[in-house]
């Protein structure tokens, strides 16, 4: 089993899976809309919310991200989409030119919080906001210092 991050957009699934598509190099990209199932004909869609992204995921290095877009008639359940910081999405990989590259293909009219760099806690570590509003860390030893830290509080 494994985590996921999941993340719903307002109508631009579509451009979002393009991006991180080709930010983080996808080995494989699926995607259906709404279209492509049987409508319940007591709660018809616009012929816009059919277009719509009903699933989606890309996979990369190992990786995976899912993504919809939510339905306008839905809204009514689940509330208005914000952009907010309360969900990041962490790349852990110990090969730096690759997080290099994928950090430079995200941070594309985005806002970088911090530049890749050496850190105490890292040989390679950074943060941004792409230009969808969402969080990423970068960090090549994450499990490293986890267990470093872990490993050295025991004997205190």
């Amino acid at each position: 089993m494994s985590a996921i991050a999941y993340l719903n957009f307002d109508g631009v699934t579509e451009q979002a899976i393009d991006f991180y598509s080709e930010a983080l190099q996808a080995t494989e990209v699926k995607k259906v809309r709404y279209k492509n199932f049987p409508q319940d004909p007591s709660y018809p869609l616009s012929k816009a919310e059919l277009n719509m992204i009903m699933e989606s995921s890309i996979e990369f290095a190992g990786g995976k991200i899912m993504m919809s877009d939510l339905l306008p008639s839905m809204k009514s359940v689940t509330g208005e989409l914000m952009k907010g910081n309360n969900v990041w999405i962490s790349l852990v990989y110990e090969d730096k030119q690759k997080l290099e590259i994928y950090f430079n293909h995200l941070s594309a009219d985005g806002h970088v919080i911090m530049p890749l760099s050496n850190t105490p806690w890292s040989s390679c570590f950074g943060m941004l906001v792409d230009r969808f509003g969402v969080c990423w860390k970068f960090n090549s030893d994450a499990d490293r210092f986890l267990d470093q830290v872990i490993l050295s509080s025991h004997g205190n």
